[in-house]
């Protein structure tokens, strides 16, 4: 029988899958891309928490761009930017972060291109994800914006996992625990 874990967030509730993801680690599998509805609520929630200064919405390819897409809508944003996993061709000028993931178990790279950085610098930038854990992934988008020469005025996901929970900060909607095994 597969172990779950019950989690309530943004008025509603979802049966999320544990699952391992090392030798001593579990944790309950949440996956934002392609829930609707979760997706709309959770929007509608950040958007109250989040700062009134913002420039401009950043997130990491690619749980996060629905999330984000909801946000710009719901705050009346006519653009957002999305950190990508590698170079494109159309690119101009890209700046690159290094980031390991807790879900992706493998080093990867974050891209912005060089048009986005300069629509952000001088910029208060919010950085938005569906699930904080580790922080690697928000400290990536963090470099990655800062090189472009924006400010960062908030961090905000869905979930806090762990010890991010702790943090003093990021915005978040709800905790989510680990499994230590």
């Amino acid at each position: 029988m597969e172990k779950t874990y019950e989690l309530q967030v943004a008025g509603l509730k979802r049966t999320l899958p544990i699952i391992q993801v090392a030798e001593d680690l579990a944790i309950a599998s949440f996956v934002l891309l392609g829930d609707a509805e979760m997706t709309t609520q959770a929007a509608i929630a950040l958007a109250k928490k989040l700062p009134t200064d913002i420039d401009y919405l950043v997130t990491a390819e690619a749980k996060g761009i629905p999330l984000l897409q909801e946000l710009a809508r719901i705050m009346d944003f006519k653009t957002y930017i999305v950190a990508r996993k590698s170079v494109k061709a159309y690119m101009d000028a890209p700046l690159e972060a290094s980031v390991f993931s807790i879900t992706t178990q493998k080093e990867q790279t974050l891209i912005l291109d060089g048009r986005d950085a300069a629509l952000i610098a001088g910029k208060n930038v919010a950085i938005i994800d569906d699930v904080i854990s580790t922080g690697e992934s928000l400290q990536a988008l963090v470099t990655l914006v800062e090189k472009a020469g924006a400010k960062v005025i908030a961090q905000a996901a869905v979930l806090a996992e762990g010890d991010a929970a702790n943090r003093e900060d990021i915005v978040f909607l709800e905790e989510l625990p680990l499994f230590p095994l």
